[in-house]
């Protein structure tokens, strides 16, 4: 590996560091496609038209967005940091850009909402970032005719000149020049997305990152200027491209092994997750996941090192629907009570346990108990390794022990809730109760 390649894993482990202890964040889908409300691929999905999309931007008017309660709300929850969706494919912007009147500011609502929701999250002490989409359904010189996503990809009077493609590459590095210089800090740059050719050097990838760098080098950036590909692209070996990004994001999935380069090195990722089944506000969709399911599959995140970025999208008048926010509640108050098991921490060596995963920060193992045991909880492979065990979310104390009907089976640790060892017992949290168990022997961080 060069000394040039090398420095640039080096840099990647030095950025995503915060990123990487805070583990749970807020993903935020806000656009036009809220007042239509069947989600934020519509116009590709319905094929509509510029002109027939345009009622929707005379009609943005969010009357009721406050950006604070937003905030507080994901702080409730127990996230840590937020990504909004400053431009989405519809080309829509959420700010003030001096590049385009497609904006925000010149809509009924004539403001930069971009701005507001950076105070009122940064006043909430969360990280911040922003989701600036790579391909745009609105500007002219964005390819339309024989695209695979376009609107207008089946309307041959929407041929375009493909020498005019470099103009809008000028346009979107130009925006993205605008988020970084006027809009303070960022902690996060989540790009969407490359697909077939359009990928890597198409957007002048080298150049924008060079310029991303330059302005905020501290910034974490996801690998989609690249693109995800079999093998997982350039991010995956020890020869990253300068854009290959900082961390990995599956979206809709959690990888089964989770993340890590050719040679077994973990990566940084985050998978990306909504509450229902649509990103963008979409009326009819009340399919949401039950909190339970939501903190289950957090823990899954970190127990394979990995984080978790949950989505919700605010309706036209700029509310987050009432089942996402009753969803939120409810996991912030399992956070409160036990996020200890989640922030700063990661993987275990142990392998998976049958009742529930493991999660591990220097020598606190963090059991995730999902399942209700027949007498007291295997604690396989942990025999005489363990000084401590405690219930998380009150520091009461636990029973080590090796009951006398365990014997002729194993030689494991065990633990239970009560002195009565070998008894059944039902689980103090059924969402999921996490005992928090001290190992002798500490491992490094």
């Amino acid at each position: 590996m060069s000394t040039q390649k090398a420095d640039l894993i080096q840099e990647r482990t030095e950025r995503t560091k915060w990123f990487l202890n805070e583990r749970f964040g807020m993903f935020i889908h806000w656009g036009l496609y809220a007042i239509p409300a069947r989600g934020e691929w519509i116009r590709s999905n319905e094929n509509i038209s510029v002109e027939d999309y345009q009622k929707y931007f005379d009609e943005f008017d969010p009357v009721d967005y406050n950006p604070r309660e937003w905030a507080k709300a994901a702080k409730k929850a127990g996230m840590k940091y937020v990504v909004l969706t400053a431009k989405h494919h519809e080309g829509f912007c959420l700010f003030d850009s001096k590049l385009t009147e497609y904006k925000s500011t010149n809509t009924k609502a004539g403001r930069d909402l971009v701005s507001e929701f950076l105070e009122a999250f940064r006043a909430e002490g969360l990280k911040v970032g922003l989701y600036y989409s790579i391909i745009d359904w609105y500007h002219e010189d964005y390819p339309a005719y024989g695209d695979k996503f376009h609107p207008m990809k089946n309307n041959e009077n929407f041929k375009r000149d493909p020498q005019n493609f470099g103009r809008y590459v000028d346009y979107m590095h130009g925006q993205i020049r605008e988020l970084l210089t006027n809009y303070g800090k960022l902690d996060i740059m989540w790009f969407d997305f490359s697909y077939d050719t359009m990928r890597g050097e198409k957007w002048r990838a080298t150049e924008l990152m060079e310029m991303m760098r330059e302005l905020q080098p501290h910034i974490v950036i996801d690998n989609r200027l690249e693109g995800s590909s079999e093998g997982g692209g350039t991010m995956y070996t020890n020869d990253p491209t300068t854009y290959a990004g900082d961390f990995a994001s599956p979206e809709q999935i959690i990888p089964p092994g989770g993340i890590v380069a050719h040679d077994g090195t973990p990566l940084p990722w985050e998978a990306c997750v909504t509450l229902n089944n649509n990103w963008g506000y979409a009326a009819a969709d009340h399919y949401y996941k039950k909190p339970a399911t939501i903190i289950r599959k957090l823990v899954e995140c970190v127990s394979k090192n990995g984080n978790m970025l949950l989505n919700v999208g605010p309706d036209a008048k700029g509310n987050i629907p009432k089942e996402s926010l009753d969803i939120l509640s409810e996991v912030g108050d399992w956070m409160s009570r036990n996020g200890s098991s989640i922030y700063g921490c990661g993987a275990s060596e142990l392998p998976k346990p049958e009742w529930g995963r493991y999660t591990q920060r220097g020598n606190k193992l963090y059991a995730h108990v999902f399942e209700e045991s027949i007498g007291p909880i295997n604690l396989a492979g942990l025999a005489g390794k363990l000084r401590t065990a405690r219930l998380l979310s009150d520091g009461s104390e636990l029973i080590l022990s090796r009951p006398w009907n365990t014997a002729e089976f194993v030689n494991d640790a065990y633990v239970n809730f009560t002195r009565q060892d070998s008894l059944s017992f039902p689980l103090p949290d059924p969402r999921n109760t996490v005992i928090e168990l001290e190992l002798l022997e500490t491992k490094s961080e």
